[in-house]
Formats: C-alpha cells, sequence, structure tokens
C-alpha cells in the first residue's frame, strides 16, 4: 500500500481515479472494456500516481442506463469478466499501492432483478412486492397512475403492471426503486456491503444517495413536488429517515481494519443538510459538485471553495473536489463554451452543457485551446485543495467530449426517452486512447462499443507519455508534488493570500505549499513571484507576467511577498 494506506484516515486526501469499466480497457477484442484490461493497466495507474481507483458498475446487467440498473449485486456481468478477474483486480491493485471504491445502487435495480420479477408475478399486497413502491392506480378502473409525476429520465415515474397497480422509479421504467422502508431490502444491501468488503473491496460510491428514504402515501401534483425544498418534507429527496439506513451501513464498514469507507453521491445542492451524510456515524464523506459546476473564474471558484470548507467543517469529514465524471461534459470541453451568467442558477452550467451536446457541439462552437488551457489550470487549482480529489478517465489525457456521435451508437437512456432534449453523457464515456495506431486506439484489438473520432490519436497515452509538455505529464508531476507535499505532513489547513483582480492565491501554510491562479485571459505582472517554481499548467519563465489561464505552484523555499 502506498504512504496513506496505513491509517484508517487514509481516504481524507487521497486521489481517486474513476475508472468506467465499459470504456476503459478491452482485453480480449469485443469493444467492451473488461477487468483483465483494466489489470493489464494498473501499472499506468500507478505511474500516474492515484491513491485509489472507484470502479463504476460492473454487475450484470442489461445496460439500459451503463450498468447503473444492476440484476445482481453480488457478481460480475461476464461480458467484462468473473468474480475470479475481480479478485485479481483487486490483488493487482493493492500489490500496487492503490486502494478500490466500488459503485453501489441501492436506490434502484434493473427490472431483470430476480426480486422484481418474483413482485411482477406475485399478486397484488404479497411480500415479493413490498420490497419496491407499488401504488393501486387511479379511475374506476385503476388504469391512471398514481400521481403525475416525471422520471428524472423523462416520462412517467410510474409504470404500469397490467393488474390495475404500477411501480415507482425515479429514473428508467427498467430501473424499479426499492422499498428501504421494507427489512429485506436493508438486510439484503447489508450482506451485499460484506460481500464485497470480504473480497478486499476498501470503500464504496454510493450512488443517488438522497434518496433511499420516501413518503409517497399521498402523492401530491408533480409541480408542487417541484416547488419543495429538498430535505425532510420532500416525498424522496433527503429526507430524516435515511439517516438510519446509513447508521447501520457505519455499523458494517466499522467491523474492518481499517473501516470501509463510503463517499455518497449527492445532487443536494443547496441545501445545508448535505453535511450529515458525511458524519463518522453515517458514510463518512460526501461529493460536492461545486467546482464542477463553477464557471472558471476567480469569483466563482473561490465562492465554491469557501462553500464547501464551511459545510465540511459541519461534519468533520473531508472535502471531495470534482472537475469531470461519467454523468457530464468532460471539464476540457465545459471551459471551452462561452460563460453562462453568474446569477446564483446552480444548474445554468448545466443546462448550456445539455443545449451544446444537441448541437453536436456545434452551437456554440467550441474553443478546444482555451478549453485545454482552462481546463490544466482548474485541475492544478484543485489537486492544490485540502481534502480527497476525484478524477475521471481520459481527463488526464486532456480528453473533450465527442459531442457529434452518431444517433444509431447511442446508448443513454437519457437521449431515448426525448432526443429532442437531450442527448445525454455518451460522449464523456468514449473508449480511452492507449495507441495512436490500431482499429480503437490501442483500446483493445477490434472496434469499441462507441466510435472514438481521429483526434483522439493524438491524445492516446502512447503518445503523451513521449512528449513532456502533454497533459499526461502534467497530471503524473502534479500528483507526485502533491505526494511530496503529504509526506511532509500537509494537514487540512488552507489560507487564501492576497491576489490580484482575476486571480487566485492559496496557501497550505503547514508545508509552505503556494498555488496562483490567473483566471482572466491575458498575462498579469504580479510582483513578488517567485524566480523558482515546481510546476506550471502552460509555460512560464519565472520573472515574467503570469501567463493567461494559468496555475502555477511553488513552495517557501525562497521568501515569496503578496502582491502589492
Amino acid at each position: 500500500m502506498s504512504d496513506t494506506d496505513n491509517h484508517a484516515d487514509w481516504w481524507r486526501d487521497a486521489v481517486v481515479y474513476q475508472i468506467y469499466p465499459r470504456s476503459f480497457a478491452d482485453s480480449n477484442g469485443d469493444g467492451i472494456g473488461d477487468l483483465r484490461g483494466i489489470i493489464s493497466r494498473v501499472p499506468y495507474l500507478a505511474e500516474l500516481g492515484v491513491d485509489a481507483v472507484w470502479l463504476s458498475p460492473f454487475y450484470p446487467s442489461p445496460l439500459v442506463d451503463g450498468g447503473y440498473d444492476v440484476a445482481d449485486y453480488r457478481d460480475v456481468d461476464p461480458r467484462i469478466g468473473s468474480l475470479d478477474d475481480f479478485d485479481g483486480l483487486v490483488a493487482a491493485l493493492h500489490h500496487a499501492g492503490i486502494r478500490l471504491y466500488v459503485d453501489i445502487v441501492p436506490n434502484h435495480c434493473s427490472d431483470q432483478h430476480p426480486w422484481f420479477q418474483a413482485a411482477l408475478t406475485a399478486p397484488p399486497g404479497a411480500p415479493e412486492r413490498d420490497r419496491f413502491i407499488f401504488h393501486d392506480g387511479l379511475g374506476d378502473d385503476h388504469s391512471l397512475p398514481p400521481s403525475d409525476w416525471r422520471a428524472n429520465f423523462g416520462g412517467p415515474a410510474w409504470t404500469p403492471v397490467g393488474d390495475g397497480t404500477f411501480y415507482f422509479h425515479l429514473y428508467a421504467a427498467e430501473q424499479p426503486d426499492w422499498n428501504w422502508d421494507n427489512r429485506e431490502v436493508r438486510d439484503d444491501f447489508l450482506t451485499t456491503l460484506r460481500f464485497w468488503s470480504d473480497r478486499g473491496v476498501d470503500g464504496f460510491r454510493v450512488d443517488v444517495a438522497m434518496a433511499l428514504s420516501k413518503d409517497l402515501t399521498d402523492p401530491l401534483p408533480f409541480a408542487e413536488v417541484e416547488q419543495i425544498p429538498i430535505g425532510p418534507e420532500h416525498p424522496f429527496y433527503d429526507r430524516d429517515g435515511i439517516d438510519e439506513i446509513y447508521a447501520e451501513w457505519r455499523e458494517v464498514f466499522d467491523t474492518y481494519d481499517p473501516p470501509r469507507v463510503a463517499v455518497a453521491e449527492l445532487w443536494a445542492e443547496p441545501s445545508p443538510r448535505k453535511a450529515r451524510y458525511a458524519t463518522k456515524r453515517s458514510l463518512g464523506q460526501a461529493f460536492f459538485f461545486d467546482l464542477l459546476q463553477a464557471e472558471f473564474a476567480a469569483v466563482t471558484f473561490k465562492r465554491s471553495v469557501d462553500n464547501v470548507l464551511s459545510w465540511v467543517k459541519q461534519s468533520g469529514s473531508s472535502c471531495t473536489w470534482v472537475l469531470s465524471n461519467h454523468d457530464n461534459v468532460r471539464h476540457a470541453s465545459r471551459y471551452g463554451l462561452p460563460e453562462v451568467a453568474d446569477d446564483g442558477d446552480v444548474w445554468a452550467t448545466s443546462d448550456r452543457d445539455r443545449r451544446w451536446r444537441l448541437t453536436r457541439g456545434t452551437d456554440p462552437v467550441e474553443d478546444i485551446e482555451r478549453g485545454l488551457r482552462r481546463a490544466r489550470a482548474a485541475t492544478m487549482f484543485m489537486l492544490a485543495l485540502p481534502g480527497s480529489a476525484y478524477l475521471y478517465q481520459g481527463e488526464e489525457l486532456g480528453l473533450r467530449d465527442v459531442a457529434d456521435l452518431p444517433d444509431d451508437v447511442l446508448q443513454d437512456p437519457i437521449f431515448f426517452r426525448d432526443p429532442t432534449f437531450n442527448r445525454g453523457r455518451d460522449g464523456c464515456r468514449v473508449p480511452l486512447p492507449w495507441t495512436l495506431e490500431g482499429p480503437s486506439f490501442g483500446f483493445g484489438s477490434g472496434s469499441a462499443h462507441l466510435p472514438q473520432p481521429s483526434w483522439f490519436g493524438a491524445h492516446a497515452v502512447s503518445v503523451e507519455e513521449g512528449d513532456p509538455t502533454s497533459t499526461l505529464n502534467l497530471y503524473r508531476q502534479a500528483l507526485r508534488l502533491r505526494h511530496d507535499f503529504r509526506r511532509e505532513g500537509l494537514g487540512e489547513e488552507l489560507r487564501w493570500a492576497d491576489a490580484l483582480d482575476g486571480a487566485l492565491h492559496l496557501v497550505r501554510p503547514s508545508v509552505g505549499w503556494h498555488s496562483v491562479t490567473n483566471f482572466t485571459a491575458d498575462p498579469i505582472a504580479w510582483p513578488g513571484l517567485p524566480t523558482t517554481m515546481l510546476a506550471s499548467s502552460e509555460p512560464w519563465e519565472p520573472g515574467t507576467p503570469l501567463p493567461a489561464e494559468t496555475t502555477v505552484w511553488f513552495n517557501e523555499k525562497g521568501t515569496v511577498d503578496d502582491p502589492v
């Protein structure tokens, strides 16, 4: 294990690398990434310098939602491996000093899950149905849904089963929601947590963590539900009953040495209650997506960091930072799009990105060079912050979203529910390029399950490894420096130093680590910057103006004065 792994709090400042298994590496040429492919790339992950891997769903699944429709929580999809392969992956990662998180999907399962199939064949009111959320239909013949609620992927949130009853699903109709008031459901998930923990899993990323506790006894009209703040009065988001569920999970986690860890996927902004998911009595850590939603500007980045730091103090946990993942436009593309107005709308960036994908990346036009320059600067800024950092596969290569995928290859259920509203998330899930040559740039020996554009070749690992200025080598250098500071006793304190307009200067005082970011489109002359540096996201000659949209790191081996 690495130097973070000898204590129970290794996760507090870990760098975690998200792998979307079907798009990482294909070992058998069938076009789908697999566990043996990941095993073959463990040396790459070790060279990158990550502390842990987060493995997105790898369970048996019909793949209606990229594996987030789970048919069996305690097995591996045969298309991507076996339990023996999984054990081999755990062993390979641990041998390389890398921990492993796995995705757990507790809000819903696949409609092919044996328990849901049993529910469909059981009569209304049977115990098999109580594991899910079934309601009688409305109207004299019970043919109308219990409410007009809409699912998150589009379409109704209630699906009829042909006997006058409907089942509830927050997402696709093929993803029925579990009933977490049912003791069998709770116990079965505790069994699942033990199953993977016993196989060496170190932590869990909890999908849709705030939606398990629900009260759907008297559904209000959907227009009224949309006006209810996320919290105890909401019918399915962030209700109080969720606390006792995760308290039971924590009891399981704490039976292991070191305790297993968990991080909640928590789209609860701007709820002030999200800190409670990250306490020692609960999951222990929660995602904060503030930076992911922030425009590339000094004022929004500082506000995001200050907000997260204040929330983290309430829980005693550590911060989490993320700029890209499998659900969002990659930040190298996002930062190449025109900014949205900073009017307090936390979803404004997402709406712009959705519209951009709808036009296959043509409106607005992406500024490719600027997007990558900003992405590199933002990543270095993020890695200098206290807490843990989550990276998404391919961002270390500077990959952009593939916005112009043909309609006939798309796989995301969001697209199929309403293609005129959203083209889905496939553009950030295109398989990685490993080599300049080959039918899928080294992803496998055959074609990839999502086609890669020709420009992927310039971002292949084999190409970037040979370029000292590449994004891959920048990530490797930044992670190596971060590890060096951590060995010196990095701590979790952050101090803002004075900065010029349009710039931020943060200090990690315990080790004298400084990070300066110019967020503006112009170079800035900054008196007092050192004549030596540790790293820079863009070429910079100390003593000259700081380049546009650039982050530099330095330490206090020489005297550094705040700007005047």
